[in-house]
């Protein structure tokens, strides 16, 4: 049985190091009863900073949720800071953006943890040193910042090329005057790569968000940043691959590159927690409204993602510099 007060202080660790949490702040933290003892744990924490805290509950049937409930949107009214504990559903991403659509729209400070699990908070992911991932986020940044493009391979064959002209990486480690909404569990960079400039095969040797890890390697074949091509050797994995990538027009197309950096997430099969793992990185296809400079609509945002990455940035004057090396980063 998880211990109750374990989570309840990497729940505050979480608060006050990523979110700044402070006890003048308002905090609504909305429940799932999927995951109510984590929720549990980060109200009794918001409450230990002397925080005026309250809660918000999903319901418990007619799920998955397609879109907010009627009176969601008025639950966040008055706060400063939003915490959310609910389920991860492939299903239900449609309702995860717009929800973080319209908390964007209102500058508010958010943790978002789809699929958060108990163990996840008492030993995994959130009990871990944030400054050390501070530093290797502000290392890979700097690295990053005039790269046009980057090459990224893995030993068992992925070999993608994006375009990054004109994006930037940001971390979801700390918040910023900016960037004001993070993962909890934290431990990523990430950007939203030129929207038709991704061309080559992504072997996706990890999990898949929403649907957790195939059992033989799915490979996507891309061309001007979108998804042309499904393999993969298990027929029903490569049928529901499709069919996500088929969910509307913005789907196939390329949304996001994250680089993992926490020493303790661990590949569990769940992509709040796996996408964050040091040593992996993660492709995915679909919106990126919500990241710095994308462009792309879409109901749905599915994460595909690869271990040991080998990255190489290129730059304008035609040089090239590995950033990560079989996972390993080097900057």
């Amino acid at each position: 049985m998880a211990n109750l007060d374990r989570m309840i202080e990497s729940a505050r660790r979480a608060l006050v190091e990523v979110l700044q949490l402070r006890p003048t702040d308002r905090v609504l933290v909305v429940q799932d009863p999927q995951c109510q003892k984590c929720s549990d744990a980060f109200y009794q924490a918001a409450l230990a900073e002397g925080c005026a805290t309250t809660a918000y509950s999903l319901p418990a049937s007619g799920r998955p949720l397609k879109s907010m409930p009627s009176d969601m949107a008025a639950s966040v009214e008055g706060h400063d800071v939003v915490i959310n504990v609910m389920s991860g559903s492939s299903d239900e991403v449609p309702f995860r953006i717009e929800w973080l659509t319209l908390l964007e729209e209102r500058a508010l400070r958010v943790g978002h943890s789809p699929n958060i699990r108990e163990d996840m908070m008492e030993d995994g992911p959130m009990d871990v040193d944030y400054g050390l991932m501070a530093d290797r986020a502000d290392r890979l940044i700097d690295a990053l910042d005039e790269a046009v493009s980057v090459r990224i391979t893995t030993p068992l064959g992925t070999d993608v090329t994006l375009d990054l002209r004109g994006r930037r990486f940001i971390t979801d480690v700390k918040i910023t005057e900016t960037e004001r909404g993070v993962n909890l569990p934290c431990g990523e960079i990430y950007c939203a790569p030129v929207e038709d400039g991704a061309e080559g095969v992504l072997v996706v040797d990890g999990p898949i968000g929403g649907e957790g890890a195939p059992p033989s390697p799915v490979i996507l074949g891309i061309e001007t940043g979108r998804v042309t091509s499904v393999r993969c050797d298990t027929p029903r994995w490569q049928e529901r691959i499709t069919e996500l990538l088929d969910t509307d027009a913005g789907a196939r197309t390329i949304g996001e590159l994250g680089i993992g950096l926490n020493p303790n997430a661990r590949l569990v099969g769940v992509m709040l927690e796996d996408e964050k793992a040091y040593r992996t990185a993660h492709i995915a296809f679909g919106s990126n409204i919500g990241i710095p400079g994308g462009v792309n609509e879409s109901t749905t945002h599915i994460d595909y993602l690869v271990h040991r990455p080998t990255i190489v940035a290129l730059f304008e004057e035609e040089t090239a510099r590995t950033v990560v090396s079989d996972g390993e980063i080097r900057v």
